[in-house]
C-alpha cells in the first residue's frame, strides 16, 4: 500500500506534463492555436489562422471548403497558443472537449470557407459552443480578440515572425512620408 502512495505524486506529475503545451512535438493539449497568414497577417497582425486541439494536443483546423485538417495547419505551425481549462467544459457525456471538437469539426466538413464571415475562427467558436466552455456564447470576433490578449507566443522567433513584417512595413511607409515631407 505504501508504494501505491509513493507511485500517485509521480502519477501525478506524469498526467500534468501530458497538459502541457509542447512546440517541439506540435502538441497542444485543450489549446487553441494561431498561425500567420502571409500577407493579410503583414498588413493586420491581429489577423490569422486559428485551430482547436483535443485533450492530447493533436490540432484541428478548418483549413479551406469543405476540409478540416488534423495535425497540418493550413499555414504552418503553430505560433500562439491559449490554453484553457478543461474544468470549465460544462457539456455533460464522456470527454465533452474531444466530443464537441470531433463534431465542430465534423460540421465544418460540410461547408464552404468563406474568409470573412465563416471561416477558421468560427469552427473553433463553434467547438467551444458544443462544449459550453465557460457557460458563454462564443463567435469569431471574440475568439480573435481573446487570443490577441491571452495568446502566448511559443518563441521569440514565433512573435517575429507574427510583428516583424508588419513593424518593417510601417517603417518602410515612415521613411517614405519623412522623406517626401523633409524635401
Amino acid at each position: 500500500m505504501a508504494e501505491v502512495a509513493l507511485l500517485l505524486p509521480v502519477m501525478a506529475e506524469v498526467e500534468e506534463e501530458k497538459m502541457k503545451p509542447d512546440p517541439e512535438r506540435s502538441r497542444y493539449p485543450h489549446c487553441i492555436v494561431w498561425t500567420p497568414i502571409p500577407v493579410l497577417t503583414w498588413l493586420f497582425p491581429f489577423i490569422g489562422h486559428m485551430g482547436i486541439c483535443t485533450s492530447s494536443g493533436v490540432i484541428r483546423d478548418f483549413a479551406g471548403p469543405y476540409y478540416v485538417s488534423e495535425d497540418s495547419m493550413a499555414f504552418g505551425r503553430p505560433v500562439k497558443y491559449w490554453q484553457l481549462d478543461p474544468n470549465l467544459v460544462h457539456a455533460s457525456g464522456p470527454n465533452p472537449w474531444d466530443t464537441a471538437v470531433h463534431e465542430a469539426s465534423e460540421e465544418y466538413k460540410h461547408r464552404m470557407h468563406n474568409l470573412c464571415c465563416d471561416n477558421c475562427h468560427s469552427h473553433v467558436a463553434m467547438a467551444l459552443n458544443l462544449m459550453k466552455y465557460n457557460n458563454t456564447s462564443w463567435n469569431m470576433v471574440k475568439l480573435c480578440f481573446l487570443c490577441l490578449l491571452y495568446g502566448r507566443f511559443v518563441s521569440f522567433g514565433a512573435f517575429l515572425k507574427t510583428w516583424l513584417p508588419f513593424l518593417l512595413m510601417v517603417g518602410a511607409i515612415l521613411t517614405i512620408i519623412l522623406t517626401l515631407h523633409l524635401r
